[in-house]
């Protein structure tokens, strides 16, 4: 669904992402994992067409998307951080979204109804709390249906009943046949709704599998020592190396 063919991208001296390639495939859930630096934000701004590539190419349902922003219409997108008219009220901002995108009169509202969102569609944005802001956010993402969803640390600032409500609704995507990008911190929600793995580094993809075959590999059950295994692995193989 979504080919990212050999990209780099530099900002002035520094390189961001240094000869990307992957294939994300619909019906899949990919865990974006790597350290702060490590290029994650820079290569979910390519996928969207907020950076271009310096070089190499990003391929939508096999058309390239450079100059072509119809295919944003397919993707729906959580960001880490949502900014929003700060006087606009909650109720305002999913009609405003919905008459944007008035062209597509299917609309999935569950993550409203079960976040209770609709108790506050008075509120304005300035008045919510950072929990209530990713709610709003999570909601927006899921709201048109789309076939892809990139969602970053969609689970940060929820409380433990949210999370599972969230957890539960990614699950459900991926079992309907979506493609899902999901950045975390926090590996053990990962281990529950992500299937396949992608570590990056200075850049670089270090590693892209399935989370099964990593564990089969590390010989380990939870992910969080399977990573934590892999850059051991990792940097022993680079000293020996050296």
């Amino acid at each position: 669904m979504i080919l990212i063919d050999n990209v780099s991208k530099k900002f002035g001296a520094l390189t961001a992402l240094n000869q990307v390639s992957l294939e994300l495939k619909g019906g899949k859930s990919y865990a974006l994992i790597g350290p702060n630096g490590s290029g994650k934000t820079t290569l979910i701004k390519s996928m969207l067409g907020l950076v271009v590539p310096t070089t190499g190419n990003i391929l939508f349902e096999n058309v390239s998307i450079l100059n072509n922003w119809k295919y944003r219409e397919k993707i729906g997108y959580m960001p880490q951080i949502g900014r929003y008219p700060e006087n606009m009220r909650i109720g305002q901002l999913f009609e405003m979204m919905k008459n944007i995108r008035k062209g597509n009169p299917k609309v999935d509202e569950e993550l409203i109804d079960a976040f209770k969102l609709y108790k506050i569609f008075d509120k304005p944005m300035h008045a919510l709390s950072g929990g209530t802001r990713q709610k709003v956010s999570a909601a927006l993402a899921f709201l048109f249906h789309a076939p892809v969803l990139i969602l970053d640390e969609p689970t940060a600032g929820l409380d433990p009943v949210s999370v599972e409500i969230l957890k539960e609704k990614i699950i459900h995507e991926k079992r309907m046949g979506k493609l899902l990008v999901i950045t975390s911190h926090i590996l053990s929600d990962l281990d529950e709704i992500a299937t396949e793995m992608v570590y990056m580094f200075e850049g670089r993809v270090q590693y892209s599998n399935s989370i099964e075959t990593l564990k089969r590999e590390t010989n380990e059950s939870k992910l969080n020592k399977a990573i934590a295994t892999l850059i051991r692995q990792r940097e022993l193989l680079e000293s020996v190396t050296e």
